[in-house]
């Protein structure tokens, strides 16, 4: 099994966090949200992960040699593709073309999934929906009496189906994929001044393959602030279910609380302080005579008598105000 994800992006809704780093790669309880998106997929997978190839801009040595960590840690090989314009999702798959064989999970790293289900391997391809309240902003899918999707639907702007597609899909066979995004390719067809996903899909369809929906139980977005906040407080609510260790042993606390859930990386430091729930504070970070909630600081970070809430500090960055509700990127002052 292979996963392919794809993540070029530059997160301009996500800025200042995305300035120094992509916004795959930045922290939820600890680890990136990349990290995170191939951990859970591989947990549904009934097999190994052999192979994960990336497909990233222009981020540099750093981070590639990170990514490759990322796919080592899972026992799997990390491969790396460049995709230089940002042409659609088509396009993007397409820059790791030859990684698009045998059986392949598709994945784009800005959301991540609480699921209860083992993939099927055996169906020709799985798409994977959630209900929403509102379908109008999504691609959704309509299905038949058998379960079978018989329709892929962009931003419907009347009702016909709730079950959103939330950007992961399973391929029995990669290299017919491949065949049918090349096809988009070659032809030059566009959708909105793109080549889309959706558009191969819709062409595997009707030449006999058939889309079975694979639902999840939670779909997590990390497209903006508040999203990627909230997105950290329900994972460590399920990392706190699954009983797993959020404390560091290198973590200094003194004269402070730590109300659960909390994520609190290596060497942290906490003085007069009241964290939590829902912090997830990055290694080497220090918070003193402060009261920290549902928040997410980042590594070697220092903060001295605020009072925070729904907030994102990113790294190396220094604060002694005490604003209730902020966004701020990699080494600022404040």
């Amino acid at each position: 099994m292979k996963i392919i994800v794809p993540m070029a992006g530059i997160g301009k809704r996500m800025r200042p966090h995305t300035l120094t780093i992509p916004k795959p790669l930045l922290p939820i309880a600890g680890k990136p949200i990349v990290q995170r998106l191939v951990e859970d997929i591989a947990k549904v997978c009934n097999e190994p992960i052999d192979e994960i190839a990336f497909i990233i801009g222009d981020f540099g040595k750093e981070v590639e040699e990170n990514l490759k960590k990322v796919a080592q840690d899972l026992g799997a090989e990390g491969k790396i593709f460049h995709q230089k314009e940002a042409l659609g999702t088509a396009h993007a798959i397409m820059c790791a073309k030859e990684s698009l064989d045998g059986k392949i999970v598709v994945a784009f790293a800005d959301t991540l999934f609480r699921a209860d289900f083992t993939l099927d391997d055996s169906k020709d391809s799985i798409i994977w929906v959630q209900k929403v309240e509102d379908p109008r902003p999504f691609g959704v899918v309509k299905l038949n009496d058998e379960g079978i999707i018989t329709d892929f639907v962009e931003k419907p702007e009347t009702f016909v189906s709730d079950l959103a597609i939330i950007g992961i899909y399973y391929f029995k066979d990669g290299a017919n994929l491949r065949k049918e995004l090349q096809y988009l390719l070659d032809n030059d067809i566009k959708e909105k001044g793109e080549y889309q996903l959706t558009n191969a899909l819709e062409n595997m369809k009707n030449k006999g393959v058939k889309f079975a929906p694979g639902e999840v139980k939670e779909w997590l977005d990390c497209g903006n602030k508040n999203a990627t906040v909230y997105t950290n407080q329900r994972v460590l609510e399920f990392l706190q279910q699954d009983n797993e260790k959020l404390v560091a042993d290198s973590a200094q606390i003194t004269n402070s609380v730590v109300i659960p859930p909390c994520y609190i990386g290596e060497n942290v430091v906490l003085e007069n302080a009241v964290v939590g729930p829902h912090v997830s504070i990055g290694d080497n970070s220090t918070i003193k005579n402060s009261r920290i909630e549902n928040s997410i600081i980042q590594t070697n970070t220092s903060i001295e008598g605020a009072n925070y809430t729904n907030s994102m500090i990113g790294n190396h960055t220094t604060i002694n105000e005490k604003p209730k509700d902020i966004s701020v990127g990699d080494y600022n002052q404040l």
